[in-house]
């Protein structure tokens, strides 16, 4: 399957942002900012007639609200689409699970994700970041998402799962299917998960006569509280789950991060002098780039800051657009890498905040801390071009370096 399997169908272009919002819209794609910043002045939850009906909350309190909320709003379907076909079976547990079914399935992904168990892969991690620039750093130039910030948690996630890191193309043409073709484009997302299906299959089939140390084995090793093992298809699912969490989102906050430090020099520069003050400003780049907006489904009628939602609506629960709001962040749209208070929702709010947060932090540290000492002087290559991904996961898919 090819990224353009066949034409994605041409959505009408907004003139209306208030009533008639498209995240998949060419403008959005490019600045979403303004756009969210109309927006929130406008109401704080505003709605579509775009993808069979959509609500978008646009204030921090309104995502928290909706993100708390498991009564009226369901995780089954976690992206917005134009078709929203019937749902036969749990396709991405934790991820895609309401309670009482969340919890038992999600606690049951937390072990490998623990502080001391990421420390252990920041080793890999720094040798992984410094055999892509070993490629590239003689040239001058690059596309650092091509060439770096997309190999970085594939490389990552393959080395956890234990499969061939030279198989991470095909983990990017799923992604792409599933995340971008996929609002539009039933086939090539039905497509993507069948290619994920069979290829963790295979895997799982070959573990069970020979056993690894793994991530595959120790979910397949793993027991559901009632002490009964997960069944193959519960395996696949939290595979395909993190294949797609931890691929997609973190390359894309990697190289939005390398991309403000290229049109950035002053904070840049302040890095690379003050090292110590990046764990906080990793934070500050999670919160003014955050890449993942998920989805809600409503399921029973409710208010959300004064605002009537109805069943048989999405939700697009945007948690960048909660990070730009300036009634819970000051200047919120400057990037202040010391900033103090900063309670951001780039990992989730509510019981789907992000299980790979820990993995996250440490992949953005290692590739931006790793980059910095090599490449300390960069900038963009003014005769390429930058562009964005579409959909529920923004972050630049082409970055031209100069350095």
């Amino acid at each position: 399957m090819s990224e353009d399997a066949s034409p994605l169908p041409q959505h009408p272009p907004v003139t209306d942002w208030i009533n008639d919002f498209d995240h998949t819209d060419p403008k959005w794609t490019a600045n979403p900012f303004p756009i969210w910043d109309e927006m929130r002045k406008a109401s704080p939850v505003v709605h579509t007639n775009r993808f069979l009906g959509c609500y978008m909350p646009t204030t921090y309190e309104a995502v928290r609200a909706i993100a708390n909320d498991t009564e009226h709003f369901s995780s089954r379907r976690v992206l917005v689409r134009d078709e929203r076909p019937e749902i036969k079976n749990n396709a991405a547990p934790p991820i895609t699970s309401d309670p009482p079914v969340h919890k038992p399935a999600k606690q049951l992904l937390l072990p490998p994700f623990t502080p001391d168990a990421v420390a252990k892969l920041e080793p890999r991690m720094r040798a992984i970041c410094n055999e892509l620039i070993d490629e590239f750093i003689d040239e001058g130039r690059c596309d650092a998402a091509a060439r770096y910030t997309k190999h970085v948690p594939v490389r990552t996630i393959a080395h956890m799962l234990g499969i061939p890191e030279k198989d991470g193309d095909l983990f990017i043409k799923w992604i792409h299917a599933i995340l971008e073709l996929g609002i539009k484009n039933e086939n090539a997302l039905l497509q993507a998960v069948e290619e994920m299906t069979d290829y963790f299959s295979a895997e799982i089939e070959k573990r069970k006569t020979e056993p690894t140390d793994d991530l595959i084995s120790y979910l397949m090793n793993a027991k559901l509280p009632n002490g009964a093992p997960l069944e193959d298809s519960h395996v696949t699912g939290s595979l395909r789950l993190l294949l797609i969490a931890g691929i997609d989102t973190t390359w894309s906050a990697i190289g939005a991060s390398l991309w403000h430090l290229a049109t950035t020099p002053d904070d840049r520069r302040r890095l690379v002098a003050e090292p110590g003050l990046m764990p906080i400003a990793i934070e500050e780049l999670l919160r003014a780039y955050s890449p993942v907006t998920m989805a809600r489904e409503v399921v029973k009628e409710t208010m959300v800051s004064g605002c009537p939602v109805k069943p048989g609506n999405m939700v697009l629960l945007s948690f960048p657009t909660a990070n730009r709001d300036p009634a819970v962040f000051p200047d919120a749209h400057k990037v202040v890498l010391d900033r103090k208070e900063n309670r951001h929702a780039a990992f989730g709010l509510g019981i789907h905040r992000c299980v790979g947060s820990n993995l996250a932090r440490m992949e953005m540290t290692v590739a931006i801390e790793e980059w910095l000492k090599r490449i300390p002087e960069f900038r963009l290559d003014p005769e390429g071009e930058v562009t964005w991904s579409q959909g529920t996961v923004r972050g630049p898919r082409q970055l031209p370096m100069l350095f």
